[in-house]
């Protein structure tokens, strides 16, 4: 991957004082798909938020692919995650409150585990998480933005309830600017604010000219801030990827 398409952060300044942020800033991730990346993104929002001082938690309504413990208790490795990268604790079930043991949709997934999800409820849990006082709190859904919960509703039926502004994560890879660009339309069609976009870029196999033309291409037609480009790694490291993205209002340019 070239330095091209990597973004170059504006003043560390930003990096060594806490900037202006209105208490209880919520903001919904979503993904053009599974597997994109969702759960990095989270963490490294939350790693950016800890870095400029601000107080944050993450929370994952629903985890369909749980590990199981020692003691035979469903775990949620992505709200784990989250949690190692937040500086606020909450209690584990608030922070992954319904978990569901097979990775598949979550409406099969519930129904191999003989449960119901309804939106409210999910909702309700995501808003008894929210009692916690802290100026970020990041909510990840599961999956894309239309990924079924039950027999009528979505994904997009809890982001709708909860009213907050979204993060989609594009995952760089051939049919992504269709996929983004449907999802994009889908939220705001849903009466939901874009708050920004965040590119993750998780083969080694791909042209450098090519990822930057699918970059400009996003930034040419998505209605949001690019709120980052995440190269790819090695080997994982969320801290050093805090400087390669903002959250919302203190955005990066791309082009």
């Amino acid at each position: 991957m070239t330095d091209s398409v990597v973004p170059n952060p504006s003043s560390s300044s930003s990096s060594n004082h806490p900037a202006p942020l209105k208490l209880r800033q919520v903001f919904f991730i979503t993904g053009t798909d599974t597997e994109v990346g969702k759960t990095v993104v989270s963490c490294v929002l939350l790693a950016r938020a800890k870095r400029l001082g601000w107080s944050a938690f993450g929370v994952k309504p629903i985890t369909a692919g749980c590990a199981t413990d020692t003691a035979g208790k469903l775990v949620s490795e992505d709200a784990e995650n989250m949690h190692r990268y937040s500086s606020v604790d909450i209690d584990p079930m608030l922070r992954a409150p319904i978990r569901l043991p097979d990775p598949i949709s979550p409406h099969l997934a519930a129904a191999a585990a003989g449960q119901v999800l309804r939106a409210d409820r999910v909702v309700g849990q995501v808003r008894a998480a929210l009692s916690t006082r802290a100026d970020l709190v990041i909510v990840e859904g599961a999956g894309g933005w239309r990924v079924p919960i039950n027999a009528r509703e979505t994904l997009a039926d809890i982001a709708k309830q909860l009213q907050k502004p979204v993060i989609l994560v594009i995952r760089i890879r051939l049919g992504c600017l269709n996929h983004a660009l449907l999802t994009a339309e889908a939220i705001q069609h849903d009466g939901l604010s874009l708050a920004g976009w965040v590119v993750t870029i998780l083969d080694t196999d791909q042209d450098a000219d090519y990822v930057s033309a699918q970059i400009q291409s996003l930034a040419e037609r998505l209605r949001a801030p690019c709120l980052g480009i995440l190269p790819f790694q090695e080997t994982l490291d969320i801290e050093a990827l805090a400087d390669l993205i903002r959250l919302p209002g203190e955005e990066i340019a791309v082009g």
